[in-house]
């Protein structure tokens, strides 16, 4: 009974001790990424071309857009610390080359787009993010399944801010694609439910 009662405190010890290291471990996983995504905030984050921009409806205002990137930060670096707490990162040896480029792309968007105002460029830096995060997920997937389902929040995220590139570079051609679509397809199911 003695060696059940101290073996209990020993395991309860061990994983205190592994809890005491995890938090600082948390800490620097989560602050890193969000003090980068702030210091771009604070230095170009004020949006003089992004605000002069006319820009329809459906396009987020600057506040937005910076809650949206602080909490992508956030995520990620949860999603990152869950993966490197799973050993993740030694298993997956691309993970954390991934994440980094991840977190560098998300910095380098911010002056892009709302001091240079680069349309274009801003773009091609979001398509290439999206392709780096949807890598994330499929790395990050094998080793948590809970830090896959956070990239998913960045993925719609950056699948967002896509669309809104391609729907003001060429706005009647997608509406027209997609309302073309729609047609081709009932026209399709009827004449495919008259052949029943």
């Amino acid at each position: 009974m003695a060696t059940t009662n101290s073996a209990t405190a020993a395991a309860r010890a061990a994983k205190k001790g592994e809890a005491k290291r995890a938090l600082p471990s948390l800490a620097m996983s989560i602050s890193v990424p969000l003090t980068l995504t702030m210091v771009i905030i604070l230095i170009f984050g004020s949006g003089h071309k992004y605000r002069a921009m006319a820009k329809p409806f459906w396009f987020p205002p600057l506040w937005l857009v910076h809650l949206a990137s602080l909490g992508s930060s956030l995520i990620m670096g949860l999603a990152a610390w869950l993966v490197w707490a799973d050993g993740g990162f030694h298993a997956q040896s691309d993970a954390l080359p991934l994440y980094i480029g991840q977190v560098s792309l998300s910095i380098v968007w911010y002056p892009l787009v709302l001091v240079i105002g680069s349309g274009w460029l801003g773009f091609v830096v979001c398509l290439v993010n999206f392709g780096t995060l949807l890598a994330c997920y499929l790395r990050f997937k094998r080793v948590n399944p809970f830090s896959k389902d956070l990239v998913k929040v960045n993925l719609v995220w950056t699948v967002f801010i896509l669309v809104q590139y391609q729907l003001e570079a060429n706005p009647k051609t997608i509406v027209f694609k997609i309302v073309s679509n729609y047609q081709l397809n009932c026209e399709l199911t009827i004449i495919m439910m008259g052949r029943l």
